[in-house]
């Protein structure tokens, strides 16, 4: 749970589409990007209730989880007793008398401790067993009746919140008691050395790890998971770890934050464009078709300002949290645009929450910033910026504050609006004084959305009942406000402009004016006295207008509410040169022989994008939100899962539907073809994973099996080299293997697992990636990770904005990585592409997907042994950023 502020505004409280009984934990972020309209944040309280829910319900998602597991080993253990006994009846009829009579009670079983000496010892255990096997039919009674019980009552366990968890791993001991004793009988039997299971239930929060010989074990929350070290793995602890060979470099953004900021794109003399997304400030430039990036902030942009130089930017930002859940400091940085050097930062420690408005002076050659935070009170700050100091601050309003600017002919003159408010300010001697705009007899609207100077001097404003407000002075009404009245600022034209609201105004260098409309997406150009002279209207999918730019006098760019930045002019229309995303995203998929990508997410859209050249080829819109993708390996069609447990399949050149099924009723979570393309894995929030057979090249689909084992929903998978086994994640951080060409048999020895080849490794349990966990980690903290084909790396999707690469395998803790920043909200997934070129990271709430290259050693051969790790020179510490 993030907090920004005063407030806890859900940083990662929940993720938007649908989650089972186990939510993750409910760290999932939703961003503040709230509208300005909202952003006075939700009470202390509230969120402190949502607090507390959380945890009660991670407690109860661990109890359910583990009260499931223990059931399953129960089960387990009743299931392997005929196969034990029928064994020990070969080897010695007596002792198998002895076994049936000692370890079956009512159905329930319960092994003895035997001599794990030899099968010399083993008549001298038999008697010994014989002689308590009253006293052990008793505790196996107490047993059955106890865990019968839990079983029984479970609802009602759940529903109490004290002492959950560990009564969890008390279970969780009992039942390792009841299945660590099977081992011990098929040694006796094989006359061979015990198997060295790891009994090591600290129930300790992290990842603290227990180490000896063959296994290890991995605590997160308090549940051990076990993991089985590789056959070529001769000395676990010697093994070291070292940062990756390659690194990345940040290559493309995609995407635009329109759909909840103002004035956030503006054309400088370079050719660039610059508008922000997520943490990054864009500078594209139309002709050449490149970016720039200036990534010097810690958090979300959410405002940018043009000194009349039009070189130096300022840009405000949100205040982010750390991954604690404290609070940090948001700030202006002030930034040269051709150098992309920080000349300035300001207001660190003063502004609250975020910074929501900022503007240069003009008649003073830019020498003052004033800036309007988000706190409850939206302090108003005027900044000698050069010299950081501050010299004005007083409260503006408790309402929404949409915009701020100085008046061009005189720098002690600002004005701002926002909610049922145009405020007009004068700064003297240290001090601002504010007159509010008097709207008389006109209609008083509930927002003021944008205004402009006119070059006749007057303040014009739109607002949201789609009129352009003509402001001006007045002499003081003596007769209403009485002796020593002032005068006042009053409406002098009202100007019917647009269906909805008025987004957006721009003056143009002629005089005339630009106003781009919310409901009726129209952009009208007006004479000097509001006059309408032309008008066009943008295509409706990418949304209304938000904020215009001039380029020539002719040729305009528009940034839209759908997250898109437009291209044109009134007579030949608008295309799209940016495009983006419009809520969180969490499918990603990479073509197996093209440099193009797929994602989808909650906006229902599913978009494929060239990585080459930094475009979106094509764009579908599906009736429920897409979650999760992966490309047929002949790379013809690609399957698509959605958050009704319905999936598609589109071919990718016709763009048309060539298969819809349905598993389920609940979200899937993830879909994997195997390496061959003859299988289809889905797994599924009904704790399913769904096997398909592939036939007519990846054109039809008929169902195999299912694979039924898992006590929580799916969370990933991989499938093996030869295409026969898969290894699964479940929210309750279990990782099962499953024999597919058997019949999606479970593979109850997950022992034999340990030196199997994976094809991919996205699984974010397992021995190979232990070290990408970090100490204190709580499960959810990773919510992907992919390895690279030439299995030298991993890249890992945090819940703290962080991109991480390291080296693989990774199965050490505290690992080295090279941490990379740019996203502003948990990030979602990873891909590499198929040459290992580009690494893909897709932000959740931020909407915005970073593409990065990747720098360095090269990938050489596909296969790297782990013992190869042994050789390599420890670090004890990670890059903060690995720029």
């Amino acid at each position: 749970m993030k907090m920004q502020g005063r407030t806890v505004p859900y940083r990662k409280f929940h993720r938007s589409h649908k989650r089972c009984d186990a939510t993750l934990t409910g760290k999932r972020a939703v961003r503040d990007d709230v509208s300005a309209e909202s952003s006075t944040g939700s009470p202390d309280r509230l969120s402190l209730m949502e607090v507390r829910l959380q945890a009660q319900e991670d407690e109860i998602t661990l109890l359910k989880s583990s009260l499931a597991d223990a059931l399953r080993k129960l089960r387990l253990h009743e299931q392997q007793i005929p196969l034990l006994k029928q064994q020990l009846i070969a080897v010695n009829p007596a002792a198998a008398r002895v076994l049936n009579h000692s370890c079956y009670v009512d159905g329930f079983s319960k092994p003895c401790r035997l001599s794990t000496s030899s099968l010399d010892g083993f008549h001298h255990t038999s008697n010994r067993v014989r002689r308590n096997s009253e006293k052990s039919k008793d505790s196996q009674d107490k047993t059955k009746q106890r865990l019968s019980k839990k079983a029984a009552s479970s609802t009602n366990l759940l529903t109490r919140s004290p002492s959950l968890e560990s009564r969890a791993k008390d279970l969780i001991s009992s039942t390792d008691d009841l299945c660590v004793e099977l081992p011990i009988y098929e040694s006796l039997i094989n006359a061979s050395h015990i198997h060295p299971w790891i009994q090591n239930n600290n129930g300790s929060q992290g990842s603290r790890r227990g180490t000896q010989n063959q296994s290890i074990k991995m605590f997160i929350r308090g549940r051990p998971i076990t993991m089985y070290i590789p056959s070529n793995i001769l000395n676990y602890e010697e093994l070291k770890m070292d940062l990756p060979s390659q690194k990345l470099d940040l290559d493309w953004v995609y995407g635009y934050r329109g759909r909840d900021c103002r004035a956030n794109l503006y054309l400088l003399p370079s050719g660039e464009a610059v508008y922000f997304i997520a943490c990054v400030v864009v500078l594209y430039h139309i002709s050449n078709q490149t970016q720039r990036h200036y990534r010097k902030h810690t958090d979300c942009v959410r405002c940018l300002a043009i000194h009349p130089d039009k070189v130096r930017v300022a840009s405000g930002q949100t205040a982010g949290v750390d991954k604690d859940g404290k609070p940090l400091q948001p700030f202006v940085h002030i930034w040269d645009s051709n150098t992309l050097v920080t000349l300035q930062q300001i207001g660190l420690g003063t502004f609250e929450r975020g910074v929501g408005s900022v503007a240069f002076s003009n008649s003073d050659a830019g020498t003052f910033l004033c800036v309007i935070d988000d706190s409850n009170e939206h302090m108003l700050s005027v900044w000698d910026w050069n010299k950081n100091i501050k010299h004005a601050e007083v409260k503006s309003t408790n309402e929404a504050v949409l915009a701020v600017e100085f008046s061009p002919t005189d720098t002690n003159n600002i004005i701002s609006c926002g909610k049922s408010h145009v405020y007009f300010w004068t700064m003297s001697a240290g001090t601002v004084t504010k007159k509010q705009g008097i709207f008389g007899k006109y209609k008083k609207p509930k927002f003021i959305m944008c205004f402009v100077f006119s070059l006749t001097g007057d303040v014009l404003t739109g607002d949201s009942e789609g009129n352009i407000l003509t402001w001006g002075k007045s002499a003081a009404d003596i007769k209403t406000l009485g002796k020593g009245a002032k005068e006042t600022f009053q409406i002098m034209k009202q100007t019917r402009a647009h269906e909805g609201s008025v987004f957006t105004m721009c003056v143009l260098q002629g005089g005339a004016i630009l106003s781009g409309g919310g409901k009726d997406r129209k952009i009208i150009r007006w004479s000097a006295d509001l006059a309408p002279e032309r008008e066009c209207e943008i295509p409706e999918k990418f949304g209304a207008v938000r904020t215009i730019a001039d380029v020539d006098g002719d040729e305009l760019l528009v940034g839209t509410t759908r997250n898109a930045i437009l291209r044109g002019t009134f007579s030949d229309g608008f295309v799209a040169i940016v495009q983006g995303h419009l809520d969180e995203m969490w499918g990603l998929a990479t073509h197996p022989s093209q440099n193009i990508f797929l994602t989808c997410g909650n906006d229902r859209l599913v978009c494929v994008w060239n990585a080459e050249d930094h475009k979106l080829d094509w764009c579908t819109t599906l009736e429920e939100s897409g979650l999760c993708a992966d490309f047929c390996p002949n790379g013809a069609l690609v399957s698509v899962g959605l958050s009704t447990g319905r999936w598609v399949v589109l071919d990718l050149q016709t763009k048309e539907v060539v298969s819809d099924l349905t598993d389920g009723n609940e979200q899937l979570s993830v879909m994997r073809y195997s390496p061959d393309g003859s299988f289809l894995a889905v797994g599924s929030h009904d704790n399913f994973i769904y096997i398909y057979n592939v036939t007519e090249g990846g054109r039809r689909y008929t169902r195999f099996g299912k694979c039924t084992g898992h006590s929580s929903f799916i969370t990933h998978l991989d499938w093996s080299k030869d295409g026969k086994y898969i290894m699964s994640n479940s929210g309750d951080y279990e990782i099962l293997y499953w024999d597919v060409a058997s019949g999606c048999k479970l593979l109850r020895n997950r022992f034999e697992s340990k030196d199997r080849e994976w094809a991919s490794y996205t699984c974010v349990l397992g021995f190979h990636v232990m070290g990408v966990w970090l100490e204190g980690s709580d499960g959810t903290d990773i919510n992907a990770l992919c390895r690279s084909h030439s299995e030298r790396m991993v890249a890992v999707a945090d819940d703290f904005c962080k991109v991480h690469l390291f080296q693989y395998p990774c199965p050490k803790p505290k690992a080295p990585s090279y941490k990379y920043e740019g996203h502003g909200s948990h990030v979602t997934n990873v891909r590499f592409t198929h040459k290992d070129i580009h690494l893909l990271s897709l932000g959740g709430k931020d909407t915005c997907i970073l593409q990065w290259r990747v720098k360095g050693a090269g990938t050489g051969d596909h296969k790297e042994h782990l013992a190869s790790s042994s050789s390599v020179c420890s670090s004890s510490s990670s890059p903060e950023n690995g720029t």
